[in-house]
């Protein structure tokens, strides 16, 4: 008798079915946590070129690194939509799934005739979250939007760099915290629906996403007038808190937080308890006050020892602290080594690695199903949308897929 095979565990967004009218990082990243959740996520791409980031480079054996990077686990269905034929089957699917995420500039799905309007007065439960720059209405709705530029308009770029001279965050980071809404947006409204039966729209910009993230520097301005220096790697409001050069040209990273933190740092890091007594450096606000001072008291000790001594110094005080480690050092890093970080997934040019999902549920798994070619589900998709053979190669001929 054969041995039964085992469940597999049921992924969170099973029998989720997502359409993607998507391109670029923030409407793939956000369709790319929905589908590592187990969500069915059908990407729409253009026939022949697909996603304009397929083209942004060939490093991973001739595909992108950023195709690569968001688009596992979901099919690709490559549809002309400006064709008639094109169009209808999109607006079918529409029919069939639970949500449409599209991230065009405003309006152009609605002049594609996939606006959300007449979709869901067609799919009652369909859930219609669109991602732009600035969000479906007021004076900056049509205005081009490119990470950088929202980095600039959101004050994000205030806030970086240096003195005399700023620096934008490295990641595409008003990409990600928008697509971050806008997961957790169409995962609020599958539960609400879950209550009402109903659908709805999600308007989410990338705009308000970087807004949301200013913290703790909008209220310095409401409240005292203050706008945020540029601090280099230090923080604003907290001294000393940043990386530190050693003796021998490492840096150690360290954060002095509260009162008893700045206490252990004089008597066992530092090993200067006078400074305890210096009325300079008494109160976060008076060493904030006296930021360039400290500062360089504490550059110039940490040049008097080498990385490991103050790393030694910094663990036994049970201070906080860590290593600027580069990519390198953090792809081989121990902790990303032992919690598997790292997988395989398979794709067009065979098993490539990739970054695992920091999402862990205990009775739910992540999904890791292959990174799709251009238009691999073209067959499958229409075929399950009630199209003939002779209708699919009719699409075929007439360059709809």
């Amino acid at each position: 008798m054969a041995e039964a095979q085992p469940k597999k565990a049921p992924l969170a967004l099973d029998g989720v079915r997502v359409i993607a009218l998507e391109a670029s990082v923030s409407g793939p990243h956000c369709t790319r946590i929905l589908a590592d959740m187990g969500a069915e996520v059908i990407k729409v791409e253009k026939p022949g070129t697909g996603d304009l980031i397929r083209a942004w480079d060939s490093v991973v054996h001739g595909l992108s690194s950023g195709y690569v990077w968001l688009n596992g686990n979901k099919r690709s269905f490559a549809v002309d939509v400006k064709k008639p034929a094109g169009l209808e089957a999109v607006r079918r699917l529409a029919g069939r799934v639970d949500v449409l995420l599209e991230n065009f500039a405003p309006g152009v799905a609605d002049r594609l005739g996939l606006g959300a309007a007449e979709l869901c007065a067609r799919n009652p439960r369909l859930i219609y979250c669109s991602l732009s720059g600035y969000g479906q209405d007021g004076p900056y709705r049509d205005v081009k939007a490119y990470d950088l530029l929202i980095q600039g308009e959101a004050g994000i770029i205030a806030t970086t760099g240096y003195p005399d001279k700023p620096a934008k965050v490295g990641v595409p980071i008003t990409d990600l915290s928008s697509s971050m809404y806008a997961a957790i947006g169409i995962l609020l409204a599958l539960y609400q629906r879950e209550r009402t039966g109903r659908g709805q729209v999600i308007d989410i910009s990338m705009f308000e996403s970087a807004l949301a993230w200013l913290g703790y520097f909008p209220h310095h301005y409401w409240h005292r007038g203050e706008e945020p220096e540029r601090v280099g790697m230090r923080h604003h409001y907290i001294v000393p808190y940043g990386p530190y050069m050693a003796g021998d040209g490492v840096y150690v990273s360290l954060a002095v937080a509260t009162p008893q933190d700045w206490e252990v740092f004089c008597r066992k890091v530092a090993r200067r308890p006078e400074l305890l007594e210096d009325a300079r450096f008494k109160t976060a606000p008076d060493r904030r006050k006296n930021r360039v001072v400290l500062e360089e008291m504490v550059e110039k000790m940490f040049l008097e020892q080498s990385h490991e001594e103050w790393t030694r110094r910094l663990r036994d005080a049970e201070l906080p602290h860590g290593r600027l480690n580069g990519i390198g050092e953090v792809l081989a890093h121990p902790q990303v080594i032992a919690r598997k970080m790292i997988r395989e997934m398979d794709s067009p040019v065979g098993r490539v690695p990739v970054m695992g999902s920091p999402l862990r549920l205990s009775e739910s798994p992540v999904r890791f199903d292959p990174i799709p070619a251009l238009g691999q589900d073209n067959e499958p998709i229409l075929q399950e949308l009630g199209y003939t053979a002779a209708e699919i190669e009719a699409f075929r001929r007439d360059q709809v897929i």
